[in-house]
C-alpha cells in the first residue's frame, strides 16, 4: 500500500513530467513521505540539507525567526512546489527556516540515494534534473522581472507609475 502511494506522489509531482511509469517506480523507492503538523519545523535556518522536498499537501512557509516565537514569512510554498531544490545540489545551508502551515505533507528526495541511480538509470537522473532545473529557471524568470518591475517603479521608467 505504501508503495502505491509513493508511486501516486512521484507521478503526480512536477518531477515526473518526462517520466514513464517504470521510471516514477524506481523513482518511488527513494522518497520519504513526511507529514508535519501546524508550525512544525522541516528545517532550521542554517541547517544543511541534501534533500530535496515536495509539497504534497498544505503549505510551507519559508520564514524567519524573529525575537521570541515570532515568524516573518518570506514566501510561501503550495503543493507542488519545490523545496531546497538548491541545497539539494549544492548542500549550502538554509537562508531560512522551513514551516507547516497547517497540517501538511511532502515527500523528500535525499541526493545521496538518488545518485545510487547514475550508473544503473542514467535517463531518470537526467531527465529529474532538467525538472529540477525548469523549476529553478522559472523562479530566476520570475525574480528578474520582480527586479525590472522593483526598477521601473523605483525610477519610474515606464509610465507605470
Amino acid at each position: 500500500m505504501q508503495d502505491k502511494i509513493k508511486f501516486d506522489l512521484v507521478k503526480a509531482s512536477a518531477l515526473a513530467r518526462e517520466l514513464n511509469d517504470a521510471e516514477c517506480e524506481t523513482l518511488s523507492r527513494l522518497i520519504t513521505i513526511h507529514d508535519l503538523k501546524d508550525g512544525e519545523v522541516l528545517l532550521r535556518e542554517g541547517q544543511s540539507d541534501s534533500n530535496l522536498y515536495v509539497v504534497v499537501s498544505g503549505e510551507v512557509a519559508v520564514s524567519k525567526q524573529d525575537e521570541g516565537d515570532k515568524w516573518t514569512i518570506l514566501h510561501a510554498l503550495v503543493p507542488g512546489d519545490f523545496v531546497g531544490e538548491l541545497s539539494f545540489m549544492d548542500n549550502e545551508p538554509r537562508f531560512a527556516a522551513l514551516r507547516a502551515v497547517g497540517t501538511t505533507r511532502v515527500f523528500s528526495l535525499n541526493r545521496e540515494k538518488f545518485e545510487t541511480l547514475v550508473d544503473s538509470h542514467p535517463r531518470i537522473v537526467y531527465k529529474v534534473m532538467r525538472a529540477i532545473m525548469r523549476v529553478v529557471h522559472s523562479i530566476q524568470r520570475r525574480l528578474s522581472m520582480n527586479l525590472v518591475e522593483l526598477q521601473n517603479y523605483i525610477y519610474k521608467v515606464h509610465g507605470k507609475y
